[in-house]
């Protein structure tokens, strides 16, 4: 059985364990905060066998070389960021598998947030770890790449089964409610979610993951050939989707 888990590490970034109860083996995603992400181990009384990062920012890799010296994981990431990633043992590049207790990962190429980034899924678990690429409602800014690469990285992670639950590395779903709303205020799912999300974001309570369905009917940056946003963004359907990807991008930069 895999259990994944989710808590806060620094101010926003999700912790996230997947924990392989069979084999006794658990990875964390990125590593945001050393401190946090083994006091959530010790909590559960799990292992650390592997860091999975998805990209080089300093708030998805602060904590490697700390659990790598407590817990002697291994640590993988993308190939193309490899010089900036600390302890890295094994670089990986799209198409490739991450064995993990047995299970395999699949290894996808998700440039635009920045040039390397990839995003981990497990198709037989239903379950896509995506870093700083797509978020509850929102996705990644364009650090190092373009409008064009960071909508082929958002299509490609679309395209995947709608059912498949969504880990991003953030919980930004109250901020990128507010914003969706100002391109697709007509949207009633959007409505209803956007009421959910800040309601949990008064708590303090972390918004669970998503899914790819969610996503499609409810994140703009996805949704970029619905007619009601085009036309609030006076952008004819002769504009192509990475153009009006990159003109929401732009709008969310200054909002």
């Amino acid at each position: 059985m895999l259990t994944v888990v989710e808590f806060l590490c620094r101010t926003d970034n999700y912790g996230i364990l997947i924990h392989d109860e069979d084999n006794a083996a658990t990875a964390s995603i990125d590593a945001p905060d050393a401190e946090a992400i083994a006091g959530e181990l010790q909590r559960r009384g799990w292992p650390l066998d592997l860091v999975l990062t998805t990209h080089h920012h300093g708030d998805h890799v602060a904590g490697n070389l700390a659990l790598k010296a407590a817990f002697d994981c291994r640590i993988i990431g993308p190939a193309r960021e490899a010089a900036q990633i600390p302890g890295i043992d094994r670089q990986v590049d799209d198409g490739e598998l991450v064995s993990f207790a047995g299970r395999p990962i699949h290894i996808m190429a998700t440039p635009g947030h920045t040039a390397g980034h990839v995003a981990y899924f497990m198709p037989a678990d239903g379950e896509v770890f995506v870093g700083d690429t797509l978020f509850a409602m929102g996705c990644g800014r364009l650090f190092e790449g373009t409008p064009e690469a960071m909508w082929e990285s958002l299509s490609r992670l679309a395209a995947l089964p709608q059912a498949t639950r969504v880990h991003c590395g953030h919980d930004y779903a109250a901020a990128n409610a507010r914003f969706a709303l100002t391109v697709e205020p007509d949207n009633a799912e959007l409505v209803a979610r956007a009421d959910e999300v800040t309601a949990r974001a008064a708590t303090g309570a972390l918004t669970p993951p998503t899914t790819v369905g969610i996503e499609l009917r409810t994140n703009p940056f996805l949704r970029v050939n619905q007619p009601a946003i085009r036309a609030r963004l006076a952008l004819s359907p002769e504009v192509p989707a990475s153009a009006v990807f990159g003109e929401l991008r732009r709008r969310k930069d200054r909002f």
